[in-house]
């Protein structure tokens, strides 16, 4: 035999040489061969500032089973790995290391800054991928991407001056979001929405002519220093008459007019709103109609500029406190009324965002929209699950333009030169130092970087090498599966999809498999505030990496949301340590054989039973797999393995091993190879280090699991007859053995059993393997058995069996037992119950405390009904 497997599975022995194994084998690369199928899936890039975490875990491990599957059944398999340069937060976190050395961005200045960035990548960067892979994932490391390496770089500016040429990206001032803390724009994408505590503040505006006041309610009090109109609805017949004139805006004391306005809602509130076109979407669509000027009140960083007056250089809430503070004594305050709504937050740091006008670079969204919903439609593209469809319809479908500028200096900068002589702007691949307008050479370039994803958006076809065109690009793209969290649909999914459309032609994958979240054992999300974060490399190395993969994928179904906890993990190592007992069994009863891992001529009806259940269980992990039921696939292979394998054709096996017969016993030893070689074979993308390390020390063909053929269904290796027959024998074992248990009868004491089947064929050849593993001194079959006096009958769709009572329970000592039992079960029932009669037990307990009774209460009255059921027997 090729080695000893040790008494016990240690992953840390194991899982480290065995990746190096791996690694020096070559076995993660995929070539481009005309031979093959390509199968591709490029991993969404982790951040660079990130290290490992459970989502990561759960996102790379469906990702490694789908490939690992695919590369078995011999595609060339791709798994393209990369990282992202991550802007927003690679800067914040150098920002932070360098304000503590007493230093600022602008201290050092744009290239020294970008050199301590450069540097700090190479650091910190490649350290989630170090951690990848100790999860064992067989990404093509000799394909690693970044998104700011020479040819993403590339591809990027190559699509920007594409894009701006045929007039689908512009330079120009708009409403955008404006994280006060990151200091920088942010897409509608990146802004998430919180339930908050706030106000309705109703408040006067005096008309100007002295006739009266106009009321109207803001939830942001600070926004009225940039009030440039108010607005009714043209149709309003309280307001029609105060259309053109003008209201007095209150602290500022300057005449503003009153609009009217299709987008005011007559029915809402007063139906009366201040217009701020600087700082609300809609009051700038608003502004634009009427053409209302846009007075920017507030700072980068959230605190009033100097066109707030007295208010300049407060904060935010500073300036809302003072504001209304003043409008109260000035009597302009009416009334303020609680609210809970809705406050748009930074995705990224939860600080509130700020809508905000200001001159950035966008891209239109409605030409590119448009296909990358038809692809969806049509089937081109397949969403799984399903419902995630919707999901991605309304938001595609009311899009707007997206905003591609960052105030930040890490990141692609955007390629765009401004001449500072005659105004031109230059878009160019290449770097500019003269005005191809003027001639000058007074150039720079403009200031800001583009949005991370707007060179991940480029992924899938920038990482083969576009814009050139490579062999790897066209053999590998369009990529196969998309494997993502629901949570980023829009960050990255719809904006690949449109940007492979628009720049290959093509969508960029065939299906999207999108996996949810993972929560804590209370069903919470994992988060620093709640403490309940889980690192991914502590549970490996206390529990190995199959046991966490082989948890992350039980359970999983596509799109839900799933929970862990350790418990699950210690279950799944436990699986493994099964697995590896069941090896250690066969080596003790093969080594010292020449075992060929091949299936024997001849087929007991127990090993035709074990081959067909594997050739059922292959069919229906294969299909799942195709379905992407990775769940589903995993707890057939874990029922099969742990029941059919270990609990029942082991125990069936050790008869023939034992019985001195040299043939039957060696036909035995080949079917335990054969059958547990492939189902290593099957259960390697779940579990690849134990399934690796088992079948390298079993008989086996070629170099390495990892690339071993993937099993098949086959015709010739199914046998419904035995697996029938097998299935009476396997359900009067486990009869008699639950009645033998209910009677607390020990397996020590055997008795003789009587089997009475119209069918006997089953029993009879099986009567040796009932006798043994049913604890009988003996089995009858017959077609009619007499039933003996003070006998117990065990009854299953195929057969009757009596158990000669007399000879396996003293009926006296037992009933006395029994009825002990009962009375101390029938007590705490009652207790039980009790509690839940109790008024004040019920009104003041928590409510999982009394579920808690309640479910105790119910398995107290199902013990009682069994010990009563049993003395019963005993009559």
């Amino acid at each position: 035999m090729s080695k000893e497997l040790a008494k016990a599975y240690e992953p840390q022995e194991v899982e480290g040489r065995i990746y190096d194994f791996w690694m020096q084998g070559g076995y993660f690369h995929a070539e481009v061969d005309p031979k093959k199928k390509p199968y591709t899936i490029v991993i969404p890039p982790p951040n660079i500032t990130g290290q490992l975490h459970m989502g990561h875990a759960w996102d790379e491990t469906l990702q490694d089973i789908l490939i690992r599957w695919k590369r078995m059944q011999g595609y060339s398999a791709l798994w393209l790995p990369g990282t992202d340069h991550a802007s927003i937060a690679t800067e914040a976190k150098i920002v932070e290391a360098m304000r503590e050395e007493g230093l600022s961005k602008e201290d050092l200045g744009r290239e020294a800054f970008l050199e301590r960035a450069w540097a700090w990548k190479d650091k910190f960067g490649g350290r989630i991928l170090e951690q990848l892979k100790l999860l064992g994932s067989s990404c093509d490391w000799d394909r690693l991407r970044f998104t700011m390496d020479e040819g993403c770089s590339k591809a990027v500016r190559h699509v920007f001056v594409k894009l701006y040429e045929e007039g689908l990206i512009y330079r120009g001032e708009r409403i955008i979001n404006w994280c006060p803390h990151c200091k920088t724009a942010i897409s509608d994408a990146e802004v998430i929405f919180e339930e908050q505590q706030g106000s309705f503040w109703h408040l006067r505006y005096p008309l100007a002519d002295g006739s009266g006041y106009i009321e109207l309610a803001t939830t942001r009090p600070e926004t009225m220093l940039g009030d440039t109109a108010v607005a009714v609805h043209p149709e309003d017949e309280r307001y029609k008459h105060l259309v053109g004139k003008n209201v007095i805006l209150p602290l500022v004391n300057k005449e503003i007019p009153i609009v009217a306005d299709e987008y005011v809602e007559m029915d809402f509130g007063t139906g009366v709103v201040k217009i701020t076109p600087a700082h609300d979407p809609n009051d700038f669509e608003v502004g634009r109609r009427h053409n209302l000027p846009v007075i920017n009140v507030m700072n980068e960083d959230g605190s009033i500029n100097e066109n707030g007056g007295k208010y300049a250089g407060l904060s935010g809430m500073e300036a809302r406190k003072q504001i209304v503070k003043d409008l109260e004594e000035g009597g302009y305050l009416i009334k303020v009324e609680p609210l809970k709504h809705n406050v748009g937050t930074c995705q990224r740091c939860h600080t509130v965002v700020e809508p905000r006008v200001s001159t950035q670079w966008f891209v239109k969204m409605e030409p590119l929209a448009k296909p990358a919903i038809d692809v969806v439609k049509d089937g081109t593209i397949r969403f799984i699950p399903e419902r995630l469809e919707k999901t991605y319809y309304n938001w595609m479908e009311n899009i707007k333009d997206w905003c591609i500028s960052r105030q930040l200096w890490w990141g692609h900068r955007i390629p765009a030169w401004y001449c500072e002589d005659c105004g031109e702007t230059i878009v160019s691949e290449t770097d500019v130092d003269t005005c191809p307008k003027c001639g000058g050479k007074h150039i720079h370039q403009d200031e800001d970087t583009l949005d991370t994803w707007f060179s991940s958006a480029l992924w899938p076809f920038s990482t083969l090498g576009w814009p050139d065109e490579t062999e790897e690009l066209k053999y590998f793209y369009p990529t196969d599966t998309l494997v993502t969290g629901y949570d980023i649909i829009f960050f990255w999914v719809a904006r690949m999809i449109f940007s492979g459309l628009k720049h290959m032609d093509k969508a960029p994958f065939n299906t999207v498999l999108f996996h949810g979240l993972l929560r804590d054992s209370q069903g919470r999300k994992m988060s620093k505030s709640l403490g309940n974060g889980i690192d991914p490399v502590d549970v490996i190395n206390q529990y190995g990496a199959d046991a966490l993969r082989f948890t992350l994928v039980t359970g999983n179904s596509p799109g839900n949301d799933a929970r862990y906890s350790d418990e699950k993990v210690a279950a799944s190592r436990n699986f493994a340590n099964k697995i590896w007992n069941a090896a250690r069994f066969i080596h003790m009863n093969i080594d010292g054989h020449n075992v060929p891992c091949a299936l024997p001529e001849t087929l007991s009806l127990e090993d035709q039973w074990i081959v067909s259940r594997f050739n059922t269980v292959t069919k229906e992990v294969t299909e799942n797999l195709d379905k992407f039921e990775l769940g589903m696939a995993v707890s057939k292979l874990y029922d099969f393995i742990w029941d059919d394998f270990c609990d029942w054709y082991i125990e069936l096996a050790k008869r023939p091993l034992t019985g001195g017969d040299e043939a039957a016993a060696q036909n035995t030893r080949q079917v335990l190879v054969w059958v547990l070689t492939n189902t290593l074979a099957l259960l390697h993308p779940f579990m690849p280090f134990v399934t690796e390390e088992i079948w390298q020390s079993l008989p086996h063909q070629g170099q390495a699991l990892i690339v071993a053929p993937w099993p098949e269904y086959e015709e010739s290796r199914a046998f419904p007859q035995a697996e029938a027959e097998m299935k009476k024998v396997m359900e009067l074992i486990t009869a008699v053995r639950t009645r033998r248990s209910e009677m607390n009868v020990p397996p020590s004491k055997k008795a003789h059993l009587a089997i009475e089947a119209a069918d006997t064929a089953a029993f009879e050849a099986e009567k040796e393997a009932i006798a043994r593993l049913a604890y009988c001194s003996g089995v009858e079959v017959a077609q009619s058995v007499p039933q003996a006096e003070g006998s117990v009958t065990v009854v299953t769709a195929a057969c009757r069996a009596y158990l000669p009572m007399d000879d396996l329970v003293d009926k006296k000592a037992e009933t006395a037992r029994l009825t002990k039992e009962l009375e101390g079960a029938k007590k705490q029932l009652a207790t039980a119950e009790a509690k839940l009669q109790n008024e004040k037990f019920i009104s003041k307990a928590p409510q999982k405390v009394i579920d808690g009774v309640k479910d105790n209460a119910e398995k107290l009255r199902e013990k009682v009904w069994g010990i009563e059921e049993a003395l019963a027997a005993l009559q």
